[in-house]
């Protein structure tokens, strides 16, 4: 009986070993936490896939210079429940994007909230950074 608990014990530990690299995977190490970045975008690119959507946009500065963004969403199911489809975006679309930057000063991110021309606003899965 002593050599059954032991044996399924190890087996608990490795597997909750084995789980580490996934908790890693949603580390908020690279975002600078906080930051909030408001633009007026036109949509390059919407890629709807698993583990998180990526939205690539351009961005022209206030000296003319288009800079070329991605960002990440959360997954696709969590994107439907906050009102996304995989044909919400097309290239061209205008829309206003609110992004939370990563430190290091590049060009990239993970999508807070997007406001289309309509009005109709929808968050990027990470609504409790969207909070003022």
């Amino acid at each position: 009986m002593k050599k059954r608990f032991s044996s399924a014990l190890a087996l608990i530990v490795l597997s909750w070993f084995a789980c580490l690299p996934l908790f890693a995977h949603h580390g908020e190490a690279a975002f600078s936490s906080g930051n909030k970045i408001t633009m007026k975008a036109t949509v390059t690119d919407w890629y709807w896939a698993n583990p998180h959507c990526i939205l690539q946009f351009d961005v022209k500065g206030d000296d003319g210079q288009v800079v070329h963004w991605a960002a990440e969403t959360s997954a696709p199911a969590s994107m439907i429940n906050a009102g996304w489809t995989k044909r919400s975006l097309k290239p061209g679309d205008q829309v206003t994007i609110t992004v939370e930057p990563v430190k290091n000063g590049r060009p990239l991110g993970r999508v807070l909230e997007v406001v289309f021309p309509s009005g109709q606003k929808v968050t990027g899965g990470f609504s409790s950074q969207l909070k003022e």
